[in-house]
């Protein structure tokens, strides 16, 4: 299992991300790509809370395909398009991940490969 931290000699970071993971590598690594909001019959959830909830159930897919579980997940990149909506990220962000804190990078962006996506969330999971 990663190893998460912050140095003391940095920031403190907000109480659902850490700053580094390390991991020995000795096992396996699950790179995965960008989730959108789209629903596994092609619909796209509608709404920034649907949609960041819609990503989060496809990452946690992807994870558990992979043969890992949530705590695996040792890093989180999500894109936004819309302004101001880091609240309602990381109150869904603590509906799907509990208690489990990673490193985490949170981007606004102009936007993303569809007009009606607002969110996209990548991670790294690993396992011993």
């Amino acid at each position: 299992m990663p190893t998460f931290f912050n140095p003391p000699t940095v920031h403190a970071p907000a109480p659902s991300y850490r700053h580094g993971a390390i991991h020995q590598l000795a096992g396996r690594r699950l790179i995965i790509s960008g989730q959108v909001a789209a629903r596994p019959d092609g619909s796209v959830a509608e709404g920034l809370e649907a949609q960041f909830e819609q990503c989060f159930d496809n990452l946690i897919a992807v994870v558990r395909a992979g043969g890992m579980e949530i705590e695996n997940l040792v890093k989180i990149v999500t894109l936004v398009t819309v302004p101001d909506a880091v609240a309602a990220f990381r109150a869904v962000r603590a509906r799907k991940l509990g208690d489990h804190v990673c490193a985490a990078t949170y981007i606004q962006v102009a936007g993303l490969a569809r007009a009606e996506f607002l969110v996209e969330i990548e991670g790294e999971a690993v396992q011993d």
